[in-house]
């Protein structure tokens, strides 16, 4: 069994942007893991996330398990081959990512929240452009594997645009497709421009244009 990968990486977010149409579902038949092992997964899929986000799908494995607490030999138990540290890293990535929308709407203000949720979506294409390559191969060769995902991102734009329009904080009439329109031109204009600061001000641009003209900012 390969443990290497032969898709390369593209730094292109319109590539990542263009495959944005699937979320991988969960494997079948799987038995629940111990308290320990979860925490193993856990801290590998998240080094495993920042490390593909900088250097690519090529990211040593041996530094990720290093930096997550644990051996090679665990990594590989969790993950036997790179294409299911990938497909585990993107599927973490999209959970964390639709499932912080409602957190976020319970935690703060409804504009606050959807500026938060626009940063961390910032944040998940550029894990998400560090795996383009392979996750757009897996979805023609495991193609069972995968459910919808744009659907489900965009569903947690519209819960945090609602609930902002319906306070008055924003504009009403700019729907979550707008949204990830206009999420998906930062990301590309990132892509050229580097460092996470200017995406940030970008996505505070975008913010500040939906709340001109919003009711309670007259």
């Amino acid at each position: 069994m390969s443990r290497s990968t032969s898709a390369a990486p593209t730094d292109s977010f319109s590539a990542a942007l263009a495959a944005e149409q699937t979320v991988p579902a969960a494997p079948a038949n799987t038995r629940p893991l111990r308290a320990d092992a979860r925490r193993n997964r856990d801290a590998v899929l998240a080094i495993a996330a920042d490390a593909f986000s900088e250097n690519g799908i090529e990211a040593s494995l041996e530094d990720i398990a290093r930096k997550a607490g644990v051996g090679i030999g665990t990594l590989y138990r969790h993950f036997p081959t790179r294409e299911d540290l990938v497909f585990a890293t993107y599927r973490r990535e999209v959970e964390l990512l639709s499932q912080s929308a409602p957190e976020l709407a319970a935690q703060m203000s409804p504009s606050e929240a959807l500026r938060e949720w626009m940063r961390r979506f910032v944040r998940y294409a550029a894990t998400k452009r560090g795996m383009v390559g392979m996750l757009r191969t897996m979805m023609q060769t495991r193609a069972e594997l995968f459910a919808g995902t744009k659907d489900r991102i965009q569903g947690a734009a519209g819960l945090l645009l609602r609930s902002a329009a319906d306070a008055g904080e924003i504009r009403g009439d700019i729907t979550a497709e707008d949204l990830m329109r206009s999420m998906g031109g930062i990301c590309m204009a990132n892509d050229q421009a580097g460092p996470p600061e200017n995406a940030a001000r970008l996505v505070d641009l975008v913010f500040d244009g939906l709340r001109y003209g919003a009711p309670g900012r007259r």
